[in-house]
């Protein structure tokens, strides 16, 4: 069976997709999969990293806003269309798989003109736009439509959960924790407090964080502080303190800083939602202030069930980290809780149920 997997941008989108691609090589080996990305997405380096071949089509953004750019999208459209046919023409595949973004649009025009099956899996709790049109698409085409959270709003949504890596869906936080500080260069026993703002860093939580640098280190809390590749922390407030505090840019073991950590802060996308909850890493989530909301709604049943806090953007300030982070990182009873609170609120084995799934639907299509 021939495969197109579209989706890329951010790890909010490649992530899920080189989940499934490895759940269905192992589920049916002979599988042939291809990847459909665009030129500026991570897509670039993380799926011929991942073995895959990458294919690519120009991306077509939706401004939010009434414009000179927005009267430009039909012809933009129109041109990844067609290079997504081209890509059709060489691959020839039975299903094609999309996850949202800039990419899935063109990828499920191109198989409504073909008359491929669909199938759709949508990462938020509140779908997109190129998702709402692949619902449709999928609807017409004897498809299917996937969705990581109970009650996202798509017709004939199929909760299946997030698929996320093996690395992270079998982790074993206790037993890898000695060897995840080793790596990072932190103490073994400390109480140890991991920062991200997902792949492309987030400066509200680089600032809060940093600037709290040396309370967190009198309180005893090592840091490990993933900025982004273009973010940045001062750590030179620790020095005196002899706590460690370690900047990262770009972290690929994301199932070391998982184990290493005791708590984490981070924004709530549905990867750092479903890895933290999967895994029991309490959490302080701290949804992106822009775009429709989604982020909040993705972190509410984790929330909502005790596993983690949420702390709006603009109240996530240095005063609030030494407040409320430090005394958490260090209550190991109440850590305990919230760990228990979160593990089974999300399945681990979304990448292998969406893998049936897309291989149930082109299969059908044969």
């Amino acid at each position: 069976m021939r495969i197109l997997l579209a989706g890329g941008g951010t790890a909010g989108h490649t992530s899920p997709l080189l989940a499934t691609a490895d759940a269905l090589r192992r589920l049916d080996p002979s599988v042939e999969i291809t990847c459909l990305g665009t030129p500026r997405g991570l897509e670039n380096t993380v799926v011929p990293a991942a073995g895959y071949p990458l294919e690519l089509v120009p991306p077509v953004p939706l401004p939010r806003k009434p414009g000179a750019d927005l009267l430009r999208v039909p012809g933009r459209i129109r041109d990844a269309v067609r290079q997504t046919h081209a890509v059709l023409d060489r691959v020839d595949p039975q299903v094609v798989v999309g996850y949202g973004g800039y990419v899935s649009v063109p990828a499920y025009l191109a198989a409504r003109k073909r008359g491929l099956p669909v199938v759709v899996h949508e990462q938020n709790a509140l779908p997109g736009l190129g998702n709402k049109l692949g619902a449709r698409v999928a609807a017409r085409r004897g498809g299917r439509v996937a969705v990581s959270f109970p009650d996202t709003p798509l017709p004939g949504a199929e909760y299946v959960g997030l698929p996320i890596r093996r690395m992270i869906s079998t982790l074993d936080r206790d037993a890898l924790r000695a060897e995840a500080r080793a790596f990072f260069g932190l103490d073994a026993d400390r109480p140890t407090l991991v920062v991200t703002g997902g792949s492309q860093g987030a400066r509200r939580l680089n600032q809060a964080v940093s600037g709290a640098a040396r309370q967190l280190g009198e309180a005893g809390v090592q840091v490990l502080h993933v900025v982004g590749p273009k973010g940045e922390a001062d750590p030179a407030a620790t020095t005196a303190t002899g706590t460690p505090y370690v900047v990262e840019h770009f972290v690929d073991r994301m199932d070391y800083a998982l184990a290493a950590a005791d708590l984490m802060i981070c924004r709530s996308g549905a990867n750092s939602v479903v890895e933290a909850a999967a895994t029991g890493v309490p959490a302080v989530f701290v949804p992106l202030p822009i775009g429709n909301g989604e982020q909040e709604l993705n972190a509410r049943p984790v929330v909502d069930a005790g596993g983690a806090l949420l702390v709006r953007d603009e109240e996530l300030t240095t005063d609030w980290v030494v407040a409320n982070v430090a005394p958490l990182a260090t209550d190991a009873a109440r850590l305990a809780t919230m760990s228990a609170a979160a593990r089974h609120l999300v399945p681990r084995d979304a990448d292998e149920a969406l893998a049936r799934i897309v291989l149930e639907t082109g299969g059908a299509a044969r």
